[in-house]
């Protein structure tokens, strides 16, 4: 089944073109023939001329990262874009979510819909729709929304996993959060999974673990590349021990999306080090698991620096029924986990520590809670790596913060004139503000 792409705003278009690039490279390699023909089938489709060419659509309102994706993926020699599988203007949305909402996105809405259905019907079988954006700025978050509620009406039976990153906290523009706020609420409602990058975590990993001294928009990106990459390659699931899993985006949310109200995907890749690095380093099964399940207890991206002193309270049983004891504060409980292992000797990996009742709610089933996929075949470049994703608390801390600026500022109107000329009232304000004030509360108290 194959996936189609869709590649929104600045931050969008220069994730999908790294993806497409690890995705490709990551099929080049000995004894992948089975491997590399379900990747293919999944993100490419051949041209005429026997060329690989990404199911992928590039939207922005400015064409500059646009003809610079396609431009670096032509020079690859390996893959590229369609010829017109993209679409652009020669006006940006200003860092305005209601701009790329109210205005840009129903402009073009036709014609944008017209480039998704045009690779939808080169697919023999859709597996999904999977959209890449930014929440920070106005197209991204604004025509990426727009586009979402679209592709919602037209394929209410297709999944769509929406990919977000999530700004720095320093701030990159003045309005991020109220363009936060006003995408993460109108999401929610529209896909099926939400999976969270944040800027911060993915520049500590290029800083602390990939040793980059000056950091570039390029290394981020590549990072989040390498981890999405690791999720969406193909795997054996529990179902298809004979196969690779046909439905990478429907396995997904079937397996961590077990409620409408719980959405919010988090994602630890292990390890992930420089490629000087890892030249000469060494990795054990049982070493690798005990750093990722310690870093999803602790809610912590990266096993460098994350506290070890967190840990899951004992689970009592009373008369056959399994009870938490002294659950701690800074214990991040998870609704359900996906463990995806790639590499040597991955069929005789023991995961029994993220098995463990104890780091689940009690009113779901341990052995519907967590879920693991597995491939023989090394990825990227690690000869062992394991990557979890997560619908878990860990994301609580930076919606509140998120939500708690957006609200001081809207309490004292600013910029909220911005909005408002575009058709966006402050009653729209309020219900966004409701309807993430709920979702925090519902993963506060699980």
């Amino acid at each position: 089944m194959s996936v189609i792409s869709l590649q929104v705003g600045q931050c969008g278009n220069q994730i999908g073109q790294e993806l497409f690039s690890v995705i490709n490279d990551d099929c080049n390699g000995a004894n992948r023939k089975k491997y590399s023909e379900c990747s293919n089938e999944r993100f490419f489709y051949e041209s005429s001329t026997g060329e690989l060419v990404a199911r992928s659509v590039l939207v922005d309102m400015e064409p500059k990262v646009i003809y610079q994706a396609i431009a670096k993926a032509s020079k690859s020699g390996r893959w590229r874009y369609g010829d017109k599988a993209y679409f652009s203007q020669k006006q940006g949305s200003g860092n305005n979510w209601a701009n790329g909402f109210s205005i840009h996105g129903p402009r073009h809405k036709e014609v944008v819909e017209d480039l998704v259905r045009r690779e939808v019907e080169r697919c023999d079988r859709l597996a999904g729709i999977f959209t890449m954006m930014s929440v920070a700025g106005g197209t991204g978050s604004g025509v990426g929304t727009y586009i979402t509620q679209c592709l919602r009406d037209i394929y209410p039976q297709s999944f769509i996993l929406n990919q977000l990153v999530w700004p720095y906290g320093s701030g990159e523009v003045i309005v991020q959060n109220y363009n936060s706020v006003l995408t993460l609420s109108h999401l929610y409602q529209l896909s099926d999974a939400i999976l969270v990058h944040e800027n911060d975590a993915v520049h500590k990993i290029c800083s602390r673990l990939m040793n980059i001294k000056h950091i570039s928009i390029n290394d981020v990106n590549k990072v989040i590349a390498h981890q999405l990459g690791s999720v969406l390659q193909p795997a054996y699931t529990a179902d298809s021990s004979g196969h690779y899993c046909r439905n990478p985006i429907g396995e997904l949310v079937s397996s961590v999306v077990c409620h409408p109200e719980y959405k919010l995907l988090s994602l630890c890749n292990i390890p992930q080090m420089s490629s000087s690095s890892l030249a000469y380093s060494v990795f054990t099964w049982p070493g690798l698991l005990k750093h990722l399940r310690q870093m999803l207890i602790a809610s912590a991206r990266m096993e460098e620096g994350m506290d070890w002193t967190v840990s899951v309270p004992s689970v009592v049983t009373y008369g056959g029924e399994s009870a938490t004891n002294s659950r701690q504060k800074s214990f991040n409980m998870s609704l359900a986990n996906l463990l995806i292992l790639r590499g040597k000797d991955v069929s005789t990996t023991q995961t029994d520590g993220l098995k463990d009742p104890a780091l689940y709610v009690p009113w779901l089933k341990t052995e519907t809670s967590f879920s693991t996929w597995s491939s023989p075949v090394p990825f990227n470049g690690y000869e062992k790596s394991a990557t979890l994703v997560s619908n878990s608390q860990s994301l609580l801390k930076p919606l509140d913060n998120i939500v708690r600026k957006a609200w001081n500022m809207f309490a004292s109107r600013a910029y909220v004139h911005q909005y408002t000329k575009y058709g966006i009232s402050e009653e729209d304000f309020l219900d966004s503000f409701t309807a993430l004030e709920q979702i925090i509360s519902s993963y506060t108290h699980l």
